[in-house]
Protein backbone atom coordinates (compact mmCIF):
# COMPACT_ATOMS: atom_id res chain seq x y z
CA UNK A 1 0.00 0.00 0.00
CA UNK A 2 1.32 3.46 -0.89
CA UNK A 3 1.70 6.23 1.68
CA UNK A 4 -1.28 7.95 0.06
CA UNK A 5 -3.55 5.33 1.64
CA UNK A 6 -1.56 4.70 4.81
CA UNK A 7 -1.81 6.72 7.99
CA UNK A 8 1.33 6.69 10.13
CA UNK A 9 0.07 6.91 13.70
CA UNK A 10 2.14 7.38 16.86
CA UNK A 11 1.01 5.83 20.13
CA UNK A 12 2.59 6.63 23.52
CA UNK A 13 5.02 4.09 24.95
CA UNK A 14 5.35 3.90 28.71
CA UNK A 15 2.85 4.79 31.40
CA UNK A 16 0.02 5.63 28.99
CA UNK A 17 0.61 2.68 26.66
CA UNK A 18 -1.88 0.15 28.04
CA UNK A 19 -4.58 2.75 28.73
CA UNK A 20 -4.28 3.99 25.13
CA UNK A 21 -4.36 0.50 23.61
CA UNK A 22 -7.45 -0.35 25.68
CA UNK A 23 -9.13 2.88 24.59
CA UNK A 24 -8.46 2.07 20.93
CA UNK A 25 -9.84 -1.45 21.49
CA UNK A 26 -13.10 0.01 22.74
CA UNK A 27 -13.09 2.38 19.78
CA UNK A 28 -12.84 -0.58 17.40
CA UNK A 29 -9.12 -1.15 16.74
CA UNK A 30 -7.22 -4.13 18.11
CA UNK A 31 -3.52 -3.36 18.64
CA UNK A 32 -1.20 -6.23 19.56
CA UNK A 33 2.47 -7.05 19.89
CA UNK A 34 3.54 -3.75 21.43
CA UNK A 35 5.40 -5.50 24.24
CA UNK A 36 7.76 -7.03 21.66
CA UNK A 37 7.96 -4.35 19.00
CA UNK A 38 7.99 -0.61 18.49
CA UNK A 39 5.68 -1.25 15.52
CA UNK A 40 2.69 -3.18 16.89
CA UNK A 41 0.12 -4.82 14.64
CA UNK A 42 -3.28 -3.21 14.20
CA UNK A 43 -6.32 -4.77 12.53
CA UNK A 44 -6.64 -1.92 10.04
CA UNK A 45 -4.60 -2.12 6.85
CA UNK A 46 -4.85 1.67 6.43
CA UNK A 47 -2.94 2.42 9.66
CA UNK A 48 0.69 1.78 10.59
CA UNK A 49 1.37 2.20 14.30
CA UNK A 50 4.61 3.28 15.95
CA UNK A 51 5.11 3.14 19.71
CA UNK A 52 7.39 5.86 21.02
CA UNK A 53 7.96 7.98 24.09
CA UNK A 54 5.53 10.91 24.28
CA UNK A 55 8.54 13.16 24.97
CA UNK A 56 9.86 12.73 21.43
CA UNK A 57 6.72 12.04 19.42
CA UNK A 58 5.86 15.71 18.70
CA UNK A 59 9.10 16.12 16.73
CA UNK A 60 8.33 13.15 14.50
CA UNK A 61 4.83 14.44 13.81
CA UNK A 62 6.13 17.94 13.12
CA UNK A 63 8.70 16.74 10.55
CA UNK A 64 6.20 14.43 8.81
CA UNK A 65 7.75 11.11 9.85
CA UNK A 66 4.36 10.47 11.49
CA UNK A 67 1.06 11.85 10.23
CA UNK A 68 -0.63 11.95 13.64
CA UNK A 69 -0.29 10.64 17.14
CA UNK A 70 -1.44 10.61 20.73
CA UNK A 71 0.96 12.50 22.96
CA UNK A 72 0.84 14.85 25.92
CA UNK A 73 0.16 18.54 25.59
CA UNK A 74 3.14 19.03 27.90
CA UNK A 75 5.58 17.46 25.43
CA UNK A 76 4.21 19.51 22.55
CA UNK A 77 4.92 22.61 24.63
CA UNK A 78 8.36 21.28 25.62
CA UNK A 79 9.36 20.60 22.00
CA UNK A 80 8.05 23.98 20.84
CA UNK A 81 6.46 22.60 17.66
CA UNK A 82 3.30 23.68 15.87
CA UNK A 83 0.85 20.80 15.44
CA UNK A 84 -2.85 20.68 14.69
CA UNK A 85 -4.77 19.62 17.80
CA UNK A 86 -7.63 17.35 16.79
CA UNK A 87 -8.99 16.42 20.21
CA UNK A 88 -8.20 16.32 23.91
CA UNK A 89 -8.17 12.77 25.26
CA UNK A 90 -8.48 13.40 29.00
CA UNK A 91 -7.17 10.22 30.58
CA UNK A 92 -4.04 9.11 32.40
CA UNK A 93 -2.49 5.96 33.86
CA UNK A 94 -4.51 6.49 37.05
CA UNK A 95 -7.58 8.56 36.36
CA UNK A 96 -9.71 10.44 33.88
CA UNK A 97 -8.35 13.85 34.77
CA UNK A 98 -5.51 16.08 33.57
CA UNK A 99 -2.01 15.88 35.03
CA UNK A 100 -0.19 18.91 36.45
CA UNK A 101 3.39 20.08 36.17
CA UNK A 102 4.18 21.69 39.49
CA UNK A 103 7.09 23.44 41.14
CA UNK A 104 7.92 21.73 44.43
CA UNK A 105 10.46 22.28 47.19
CA UNK A 106 11.34 20.47 50.43
CA UNK A 107 8.77 21.02 53.17
CA UNK A 108 11.21 23.00 55.31
CA UNK A 109 12.51 25.16 52.44
CA UNK A 110 12.23 28.95 52.92
CA UNK A 111 11.05 29.23 49.29
CA UNK A 112 7.39 30.35 49.23
CA UNK A 113 7.01 32.10 45.87
CA UNK A 114 8.43 31.81 42.36
CA UNK A 115 10.44 34.99 42.96
CA UNK A 116 12.20 33.29 45.88
CA UNK A 117 13.85 30.97 43.33
CA UNK A 118 16.06 33.70 41.86
CA UNK A 119 19.60 32.31 41.61
CA UNK A 120 18.46 28.82 42.61
CA UNK A 121 18.92 25.41 40.96
CA UNK A 122 15.91 23.55 39.53
CA UNK A 123 15.81 19.99 38.17
CA UNK A 124 13.22 18.80 35.64
CA UNK A 125 12.70 16.63 32.60
CA UNK A 126 10.87 19.63 31.08
CA UNK A 127 13.90 21.88 30.78
CA UNK A 128 12.82 23.96 27.77
CA UNK A 129 9.42 24.73 29.25
CA UNK A 130 10.89 25.48 32.69
CA UNK A 131 13.51 27.87 31.29
CA UNK A 132 10.90 29.71 29.21
CA UNK A 133 8.49 29.87 32.14
CA UNK A 134 10.98 31.66 34.41
CA UNK A 135 12.49 33.79 31.63
CA UNK A 136 9.03 35.15 30.78
CA UNK A 137 8.68 36.22 34.43
CA UNK A 138 12.14 37.74 34.63
CA UNK A 139 13.37 35.29 37.25
CA UNK A 140 16.98 34.13 36.82
CA UNK A 141 17.25 30.41 37.66
CA UNK A 142 19.50 27.52 36.67
CA UNK A 143 17.52 24.63 35.14
CA UNK A 144 19.17 21.24 34.72
CA UNK A 145 17.86 18.08 33.10
CA UNK A 146 16.81 15.26 35.40
CA UNK A 147 17.20 11.70 34.18
CA UNK A 148 14.82 10.38 36.83
CA UNK A 149 14.24 10.22 40.59
CA UNK A 150 13.58 13.95 40.39
CA UNK A 151 11.72 14.15 43.70
CA UNK A 152 14.66 12.56 45.52
CA UNK A 153 17.05 15.23 44.24
CA UNK A 154 15.09 17.95 45.99
CA UNK A 155 14.51 15.85 49.09
CA UNK A 156 18.26 15.19 49.40
CA UNK A 157 19.22 18.81 48.81
CA UNK A 158 20.91 18.24 45.43
CA UNK A 159 18.72 20.98 43.95
CA UNK A 160 16.60 23.74 45.45
CA UNK A 161 13.41 22.85 43.61
CA UNK A 162 11.94 20.59 40.96
CA UNK A 163 9.42 20.92 38.18
CA UNK A 164 7.63 17.57 38.11
CA UNK A 165 4.41 16.02 36.87
CA UNK A 166 1.74 14.79 39.26
CA UNK A 167 -1.88 13.71 39.20
CA UNK A 168 -2.87 13.85 42.84
CA UNK A 169 0.23 15.30 44.53
CA UNK A 170 0.59 12.15 46.62
CA UNK A 171 4.06 11.23 45.32
CA UNK A 172 5.26 14.79 45.85
CA UNK A 173 4.10 14.74 49.46
CA UNK A 174 5.46 11.22 50.04
CA UNK A 175 8.97 12.53 49.24
CA UNK A 176 8.70 15.27 51.87
CA UNK A 177 8.03 18.02 49.34
CA UNK A 178 5.40 20.71 49.07
CA UNK A 179 3.97 22.35 45.97
CA UNK A 180 4.75 26.04 45.54
CA UNK A 181 2.89 26.59 42.24
CA UNK A 182 1.08 24.84 39.41
CA UNK A 183 2.85 25.65 36.14
CA UNK A 184 1.08 23.67 33.41
CA UNK A 185 -1.95 21.41 33.07
CA UNK A 186 -1.64 18.60 30.55
CA UNK A 187 -3.53 15.68 29.07
CA UNK A 188 -3.08 13.40 26.07
CA UNK A 189 -4.05 14.96 22.77
CA UNK A 190 -4.65 13.59 19.30
CA UNK A 191 -2.48 15.84 17.15
CA UNK A 192 -1.58 15.85 13.48
CA UNK A 193 0.94 17.23 11.05
CA UNK A 194 -0.70 20.18 9.25
CA UNK A 195 0.27 18.72 5.86
CA UNK A 196 -1.47 15.44 6.72
CA UNK A 197 -4.64 17.38 7.57
CA UNK A 198 -4.54 19.01 4.14
CA UNK A 199 -4.64 15.56 2.53
CA UNK A 200 -8.36 14.70 2.17
CA UNK A 201 -7.95 10.95 2.77
CA UNK A 202 -5.62 11.31 5.76
CA UNK A 203 -7.80 14.03 7.25
CA UNK A 204 -10.87 11.80 7.09
CA UNK A 205 -8.97 8.88 8.62
CA UNK A 206 -7.70 11.05 11.49
CA UNK A 207 -11.19 12.42 12.11
CA UNK A 208 -12.53 8.85 12.11
CA UNK A 209 -10.08 8.01 14.90
CA UNK A 210 -11.11 11.15 16.80
CA UNK A 211 -14.84 10.38 16.57
CA UNK A 212 -14.56 6.74 17.62
CA UNK A 213 -12.06 7.27 20.45
CA UNK A 214 -14.12 10.15 21.83
CA UNK A 215 -17.15 7.87 21.64
CA UNK A 216 -15.27 5.19 23.58
CA UNK A 217 -14.28 7.70 26.24
CA UNK A 218 -17.86 8.96 26.54
CA UNK A 219 -19.04 5.38 27.08
CA UNK A 220 -16.66 4.66 29.95
CA UNK A 221 -18.80 6.40 32.55
CA UNK A 222 -22.13 5.24 31.15
CA UNK A 223 -24.11 2.01 30.88
CA UNK A 224 -27.13 0.81 29.00
CA UNK A 225 -30.21 -0.17 30.99
CA UNK A 226 -33.37 -1.89 29.82
CA UNK A 227 -36.48 -3.18 31.57
CA UNK A 228 -40.08 -4.26 31.06
CA UNK A 229 -42.98 -2.14 32.31
CA UNK A 230 -46.77 -2.43 32.32
CA UNK A 231 -48.40 0.33 30.27
CA UNK A 232 -50.12 1.81 33.33
CA UNK A 233 -46.70 2.18 35.08
CA UNK A 234 -44.84 3.60 32.08
CA UNK A 235 -44.99 7.32 32.90
CA UNK A 236 -43.92 6.75 36.52
CA UNK A 237 -40.91 4.72 35.36
CA UNK A 238 -39.87 7.12 32.59
CA UNK A 239 -40.01 10.04 35.03
CA UNK A 240 -37.19 8.36 36.97
CA UNK A 241 -34.88 7.67 34.03
CA UNK A 242 -32.26 10.21 32.90
CA UNK A 243 -31.16 9.76 29.29
CA UNK A 244 -29.20 11.37 26.47
CA UNK A 245 -32.43 12.39 24.70
CA UNK A 246 -35.40 10.26 25.77
CA UNK A 247 -35.77 6.58 26.66
CA UNK A 248 -36.62 4.17 23.86
CA UNK A 249 -40.01 2.49 24.34
CA UNK A 250 -41.19 -0.54 22.36
CA UNK A 251 -44.19 -2.84 22.68
CA UNK A 252 -43.66 -6.44 23.77
CA UNK A 253 -45.21 -9.05 21.50
CA UNK A 254 -48.43 -10.26 23.12
CA UNK A 255 -48.15 -13.80 24.45
CA UNK A 256 -50.23 -15.83 26.92
CA UNK A 257 -47.61 -15.07 29.60
CA UNK A 258 -48.69 -11.42 29.57
CA UNK A 259 -52.23 -12.42 30.63
CA UNK A 260 -53.83 -9.88 28.35
CA UNK A 261 -51.93 -6.92 29.79
CA UNK A 262 -50.03 -4.46 27.60
CA UNK A 263 -46.30 -4.50 28.42
CA UNK A 264 -43.55 -2.28 27.07
CA UNK A 265 -39.76 -2.48 26.89
CA UNK A 266 -37.90 0.64 28.04
CA UNK A 267 -34.23 1.23 27.22
CA UNK A 268 -31.86 4.11 27.97
CA UNK A 269 -28.20 5.14 28.42
CA UNK A 270 -27.41 6.55 31.86
CA UNK A 271 -24.48 7.43 34.08
CA UNK A 272 -23.05 4.33 35.77
CA UNK A 273 -22.82 6.22 39.05
CA UNK A 274 -26.63 6.61 39.18
CA UNK A 275 -27.51 2.94 38.67
CA UNK A 276 -27.24 1.71 42.24
CA UNK A 277 -29.61 4.40 43.49
CA UNK A 278 -31.94 4.21 40.50
CA UNK A 279 -32.65 0.47 40.34
CA UNK A 280 -34.55 0.19 43.66
CA UNK A 281 -36.71 3.16 42.66
CA UNK A 282 -37.45 1.61 39.26
CA UNK A 283 -38.51 -1.65 40.90
CA UNK A 284 -40.81 0.23 43.26
CA UNK A 285 -42.33 2.08 40.27
CA UNK A 286 -43.23 -1.21 38.57
CA UNK A 287 -40.24 -2.06 36.37
CA UNK A 288 -39.24 -5.74 36.13
CA UNK A 289 -36.48 -7.70 34.36
CA UNK A 290 -33.98 -4.83 34.67
CA UNK A 291 -30.78 -5.48 32.72
CA UNK A 292 -27.63 -3.34 32.94
CA UNK A 293 -24.98 -3.74 30.22
CA UNK A 294 -21.62 -2.09 29.39
CA UNK A 295 -21.07 0.16 26.39
CA UNK A 296 -18.10 0.44 24.04
CA UNK A 297 -18.98 3.74 22.39
CA UNK A 298 -21.50 6.55 22.71
CA UNK A 299 -21.60 8.67 19.55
Amino acid sequence: MSDERLLKLGLPKGSLEQATIELFRKAGWKISGGERSYFPAIDDSEIRCALMRPQEMPRYIADGTLDAGVTGRDWIVENGVELEVIADFVYSKVSRRPTRWVLAVPVDSPIRTLEDLAGKRIASEMTNFSRRYFQERGIDVHVEFSWGATEAKAAEGLVDAIVEVTETGATIRAHGLRIVADLLESNPQLVANPAAMRDPWKREKILQIERLVMGAMAAESQVGIKMNVRKQDLENVIALIPSLTAPTVAHLHPTPKLHGQEWLSVESVISEATVRGLVPRLLSAGAVGIVEYPLNKVL
